[in-house]
């Protein structure tokens, strides 16, 4: 893509989170009150882990565990693949690629979480990325 814009300038800034110590059974709650496939967890407003519809399913469901007995940070998926505000989209989305994820938490110098990117934040302005990466050839050109 080439292009210099950052993840800060498209990140979704309203991310639903979770502290680590909370049942699974909240987790599932806040996704279905805020219709979102993932949740991040943190400790102490740092980010630590993150739950998905598929560790809860796998982790908590087919083993036949009691949802409000299994804290998040027992299921959520860790180490967490972040990015920062400063990163390019085109690094974010070679990111998400390489690791065959759908999304990134966004945390800032001290881990604290600020936002979250995904794949369909980054398809939105993909049109807008092109017609700056033509601007850019065309002003070459002149």
């Amino acid at each position: 893509m080439g292009s210099e814009v950052k993840v800060g300038d498209i990140m979704n800034r309203d991310v639903i989170s979770i502290e680590t110590n909370a049942p699974v059974t909240e987790v599932a709650k806040l996704m279905k009150k805020h219709e979102v496939g993932s949740i991040v967890v943190s400790k102490a407003k740092k980010a630590e882990g993150i739950i998905t519809e598929k560790d809860i399913v796998y982790k908590v469901v087919t083993v036949g565990a009691d949802a409000s007995k299994v804290t998040a940070e027992k299921i959520m998926s860790k180490p967490l693949k972040v990015v920062t505000p400063e990163t390019s989209v085109e690094e974010a989305a070679q990111a998400m690629k390489r690791y065959n994820l759908k999304r990134f938490p966004v945390v800032n110098d001290t881990n604290e979480l600020v936002g979250m990117i995904s794949e369909g934040d980054i398809s939105r302005i993909l049109p807008s990325l092109i017609d700056l990466i033509e601007e850019k050839a065309e002003a070459g050109f002149q």
